[in-house]
């Protein structure tokens, strides 16, 4: 049975899902946008108005439609979409470029998360200042998010069921509003015509930086591919009709009502609530707050799964992940829980309203859409898309991100710095670790184990040598089928001999599959030495210890393996033999003498290896059942040592 069916079948129910899961982003976007292009100080223009909403409905039909709604979500890694899960389609490559922009888009994200639940959630309560200007907003908002961060650890399924009720409710009432409007002031769907849009950022003096805020209208584009996995590429196709139309007809009922007032100043005003009949305020600040709320989740969720993805692709390093609930794919990671909420507290003090806050958002999503353009790219060539095609996606697109990425240029000496910081550290770290864990790998030693068989072989029956254990299973990196690490060998011959009565070796192959479990038996010495070959997909946590089990009962209910222990007491009882496993850590040795590059890029790796996850604990083993053994590697040992003897 293929992976799009229930939810990922186009159905009413898929499409309703979608709404609430996919745009909380992208529709919350008229609380701030044509508030930014406008600005509070100048006077209402009618080439501004024109050009800003001609701007963003080409914007949202170039940018969302043709190239995410239409052709990004082409890219699907087994039905699952985002900036990740395209660069596991192209790993293959082995480009460093590829892993590059791939890190880029992913650190983006991540700072685009202590941005977006500030913005949209202030841009909603501040609503209330058309009621009352004295209402507190900031602690108001910071209630909130500490709120939406502390529910986090509980699992979000009794949230999320109402997200799509939540997010139909909000885009049929900015719908609706925008349409009343627009029947006051129907002149404004001239601007449709794309002179105007070529005017503004032309002629216009200036016009050309307010891309910047232009931009602001489609930066829930990523965040929809990024949910492809969880609602399938029709659903969102189909969706979308319903969102980009009342989104259209809301910036452009915004428009109108700025038309009728032209020549005056905007001030505090927000042309979203301004059009709202005043009886009726009330209730679309508490409407807009729970959308707000919606497209935070949405981020905060999302934000959990980008980790994990990291995490499996080797781009950053082991965290604690948690389960809360059985809903597929749904997790939670209390340090990036914690983190991303002590960064919006800041964004939210720090910048106080959010007409502040939008200086610093776009550059860092911008960053993460040129990323992906980079890899589609790639893909669209793997795939053998025609050459002409192929040069006209580069040249619309390239032609269009640039621009953006150069009008939100202006932004960073007024807060757009933050989300950069943000990114700039998100992507030191992954490189770090991705770097570090190269370097390491290229000094780690490996050996045939079939050299050794007739040594373990005397070994199991060297009763002088006490037993550690009926099983005894090491992990291992070796890819190849009879290799295994040098330290291996020398942890069961040299360190300390260890006598068991059957050796596993384990190894985890982390698949571009996003949700492949698979696993491989090959038998070196029937009964005795047994390797395990685990090929897991990105998306899956490698619980080790339960899957290892899994397999043992498979392989004994087969007849394969005698899992009784060997003691002779327990073993006419029929008792279970006792499993221990060695996890060998591999750190450093301080008799290297490298490149300062190789020392701070391992100097860093190190750091984040302890404070990741360890590995018993990332792999899910049972601790009281863990022996850890240190290996030292010497990379690059020191020379010329002069030692004279006396």
């Amino acid at each position: 049975m293929k992976k799009e069916h229930s939810v990922h079948a186009l159905s009413w129910a898929g499409i309703l899902i979608t709404v609430g899961i996919i745009f909380g982003d992208i529709g919350t976007s008229p609380l701030y946008v044509l508030r930014a292009i406008i600005g509070s100080s100048e006077p209402i223009s009618a080439q501004v108005v024109y050009g800003a909403v001609s701007c963003i409905f080409w914007t949202l039909t170039l940018q969302t439609t043709v190239k995410y709604v239409i052709i990004t979500l082409r890219a699907d890694n087994k039905g699952e979409g985002g900036i990740f899960s395209l660069y596991a389609l192209l790993r293959r490559y082995k480009s460093k470029f590829l892993a590059i922009a791939a890190m880029i888009g992913g650190s983006a994200l991540l700072a685009d998360g202590i941005i977006t639940p500030p913005i949209s959630i202030s841009s909603a309560i501040e609503g209330l200042h058309s009621l009352n200007n004295n209402v507190p907003v900031i602690p108001i908002v910071i209630f909130i998010i500490v709120g939406l961060f502390f529910i986090q650890q509980f699992g979000t399924g009794f949230v999320g069921k109402s997200f799509g009720p939540i997010m139909v409710i909000w885009f049929t009432m900015i719908a609706v509003l925008g349409l009343f409007s627009i029947l006051e002031y129907p002149q404004v769907f001239k601007a449709i015509d794309p002179t105007y849009a070529y005017q503004l950022l032309v002629k216009y003096p200036g016009g050309f930086w307010l891309l910047g805020g232009v931009f602001l209208c489609t930066t829930g584009a990523e965040a929809l591919y990024s949910d492809l996995g969880h609602c399938g590429r029709e659903n969102i196709r189909v969706s979308w009709m319903f969102v980009k139309t009342a989104l259209l007809l809301n910036y452009f009922g915004q428009a109108a009502w700025l038309m009728k007032h032209e020549g005056t100043v905007l001030g505090e005003l927000n042309p979203i609530y301004e059009i709202m009949p005043d009886g009726f305020v009330l209730i679309g600040v508490f409407v807009s707050t729970l959308a707000a709320i919606v497209a935070s989740q949405a981020l905060i969720s999302g934000s959990f799964t980008l980790v994990n993805e990291a995490i499996r692709l080797n781009f950053m390093s082991r965290q604690k992940i948690i389960y809360p609930t059985n809903v597929r794919g749904q997790l939670y990671i209390p340090a990036v829980n914690w983190l991303m909420m002590l960064g919006c507290i800041a964004v939210v003090l720090y910048f106080k309203e959010s007409a502040n806050m939008e200086a610093a958002y776009g550059m860092a999503i911008i960053l993460a859409m040129m990323s992906t353009t980079i890899l589609l790219i790639w893909y669209l060539r793997m795939k053998h898309y025609p050459v002409l095609l192929l040069l006209l996606f580069i040249l619309v697109y390239a032609s269009i991100e640039f621009s953006f990425f150069a009008s939100n240029l202006s932004k960073i000496a007024h807060g757009g710095w933050i989300t950069l910081l943000a990114s700039a550290i998100l992507f030191f770290f992954m490189y770090c670790w991705n770097e570090g864990r190269k370097i390491r790998n290229q000094y780690v030693e490996f050996t045939d184990i079939r050299n050794y068989l007739p040594m373990l072989e005397e070994l199991r029956k060297d009763t002088s040598i006490p037993q550690i254990s009926t099983h005894l299973a090491y992990l291992t990196s070796a890819n190849q089928q009879y290799e295994v690490e040098n330290s291996i060998i020398y942890s069961i011959f040299q360190k300390r001999p260890k006598r068991a009565d059957v050796y596993w070796l384990l190894h985890v192959d982390v698949t571009d599959d996003p949700y492949r479990m698979e696993y491989k038996v090959t038998k070196l010495i029937d009964q005795q030495v047994i390797k395990i070959d685990f090929r897991l997909g990105f998306r899956i946590e490698p619980k080790i210890n339960l899957l290892f089990r899994q397999v043992v009962s498979e392989m004994k209910n087969n007849g394969e393996v005698n899992v009784n222990s060997r003691y002779e007491s327990l073993s006419k009882n029929n008792m279970l033999g006792d499993f221990r496993f060695v996890v060998i850590e591999k750190f450093l040795s301080y008799d290297n003498v490298m490149p300062i590059y190789e020392k701070i890029v391992l100097s860093v790796y190190n750091i984040m290896k302890r404070a990741g996850l360890s590995d018993e604990k990332a792999f899910g083993l049972d601790t009281s059942n863990v022996l850890i053994e240190k290996v030292p590697i010497v990379i690059k040992p020191p020379k010329g040592i002069e030692l004279k003897r006396v």
